[in-house]
């Protein structure tokens, strides 16, 4: 590969090697000399003052300061002359003692170039000289000590550059060694980290072609075994998402060929909604040309007459409005308002509302006296739910007439029922209920002005709030129910 990664981690690896390398020896080359020197002179400054100390207390003629003298000389590599004020030699190193002595006392008496003195102090000076025998360049150091003796340190500088020099060569060779080394290591662990990519790679084109069988195997916990686990996870999510696609598009063919249906449909909903507004309408058209013709005189009947009319249109009123708010909530138009309220209190408040009504149809309503239960969910949409089954109830409660109204709280939810004694409801009829204007009891729904559409409403406005309602058999009656989310009371 033209860009390939395992010859861009090479590159970078060695070029950071070989940079570091040339750097050190860079470092050499400029500093490592000035460095030794100064070593050096701390050297020499050490035995200057173990010289110092023993010629101070006597000990410097003795035989173990020579051996003191030779591990200072062997330690740091330098040449030690010691004369009294005669000039007579009490200790050395040198083989040259007396051309040295000559040069100690002409630095003494004649001095020296200040600008060739590294350091001075009260009884000494520390230069760079060179020996005009042997070309030799010396560090040395030379004065007085405390007790009046002479004294010269001194160390070739040669031998430091030729440190520095072994020191370079030493580097150069380890350099090249660490370079060779470092590349058949970059070109191991490139492959190590590339294999795994190029695996992910093959993966991905595989995945380009919709062949999702391919995952990532590794066992390693790195990054980049975190990348192939997610592969392998958006791996299974596109299978699963272009196999939900795949049956959506098989969906969309069957909604294609449910068009006709859905045509139908809305023919037996205008049909439906045709035949519930003809028998009103036919109604109030006789009553109204009856009242025209005169065909009763008399106050009573004609206050009958505007009865029956006023009682027709607002059956007709209220199904039209039944239908526009099932219409907003099937098609999303209106806007549900999430609240928390008193799921108890909200049914007390009804029923107490719906007292002549109740009374009227000689029902008994139960009710255990439940505390304070507050739900999440639209107030005034839950009361319109509780409305139309409580309705429903009165309407068809039959036998001893009662009505248990419970209110259960689960873990997550609470469940309000509405149980009504009578007849239960057909088998057949059961999942047709939440339908528009299906009627169970026609002649009944008539008798009470009932559209049909009650239970449309119910179904809509619960999935409007995602919440579930139903309805439950039994022998002595029917209950209806439906669940709103818990919300715990928080008030003492």
């Amino acid at each position: 590969m033209k860009y390939s990664l395992k010859r861009h981690l090479g590159i970078i690896f060695i070029s950071l090697v070989t940079g570091t390398i040339l750097m050190c020896l860079l470092f050499n080359s400029t500093l490592l000399e000035k460095y030794y020197i100064d070593k050096k002179i701390n050297a020499l400054f050490s035995a200057y003052y173990s010289i110092n100390e023993a010629s101070s207390a006597g000990d410097i003629r003795t035989d173990s300061y020579d051996i003191e003298l030779q591990k200072i000389c062997g330690k740091y590599n330098i040449n030690v002359l010691v004369a009294d004020s005669d000039s007579e030699m009490i200790k050395t190193s040198m083989a040259d003692s007396e051309f040295v002595i000559k040069h100690l006392l002409n630095n003494i008496f004649k001095g020296v170039n200040p600008q060739d003195v590294l350091r001075e102090g009260d009884n000494y000076k520390m230069q760079i000289v060179t020996d005009v025998r042997t070309q030799t360049e010396y560090i040395e150091m030379w004065g007085l000590l405390d007790n009046g003796y002479l004294f010269m340190i001194r160390s070739a500088l040669e031998g430091i550059r030729e440190s520095v020099s072994i020191s370079n060569r030493f580097l150069t060779y380890a350099g090249i060694v660490a370079v060779s080394v470092s590349a058949l290591l970059v070109l191991w662990l490139s492959n190590h980290i590339t294999r795994p990519i190029l695996e992910l790679a093959d993966i991905s084109e595989r995945m380009k072609h919709l062949d999702f069988n391919a995952k990532y195997t590794g066992k390693d916990k790195t990054e980049i075994a975190v990348l192939g686990n997610n592969i392998n996870e958006l791996s299974e999510t596109l299978e699963i998402t272009i196999s939900e696609l795949k049956t959506a598009n098989n969906e969309l063919l069957k909604d294609i060929e449910r068009k006709e249906q859905i045509d139908e449909m809305r023919k037996d909903f205008l049909s439906n909604v045709s035949h519930e507004l003809k028998t009103p309408i036919a109604l109030i058209q006789g009553y109204a040309e009856g009242l025209r013709e005169g065909i009763n005189d008399d106050a009573e009947s004609r206050e009958f007459y505007c009865e029956v009319i006023m009682d027709e249109a607002a059956k007709m009123n209220t199904m039209v409005k039944r239908l526009l708010s099932l219409n907003q909530l099937e098609f999303g138009n209106e806007v549900v308002s999430m609240e928390r309220f008193d799921m108890t209190a909200l049914i007390r408040n009804y029923i107490a509302s719906a007292d002549i009504l109740i009374r009227q149809k000689e029902v008994s309503v139960r009710m255990e006296d439940y505390g304070k239960i507050y739900v999440w969910g639209d107030e005034f949409r839950v009361e319109e739910v509780f409305m139309n089954y409580f309705t429903n109830a009165l309407n068809y409660a039959g036998g001893e007439k009662i009505i248990d109204i419970r209110i259960h709280e689960m873990d997550k939810k609470v469940r309000v029922s509405v149980f009504n004694t009578g007849s239960p409801i057909p088998e057949e009829s059961i999942s047709h209920i939440w339908e528009k204007f299906y009627k169970v009891d026609k002649a009944r729904t008539r008798e009470y002005g009932g559209s049909g559409i009650g239970l449309s409403i119910v179904k809509a406005i619960m999935e409007s709030m995602n919440q579930e309602c139903g309805v439950i058999n039994y022998d002595n009656g029917v209950e209806f129910w439906f669940t709103l989310d818990n919300c715990v009371d928080i008030t003492v």
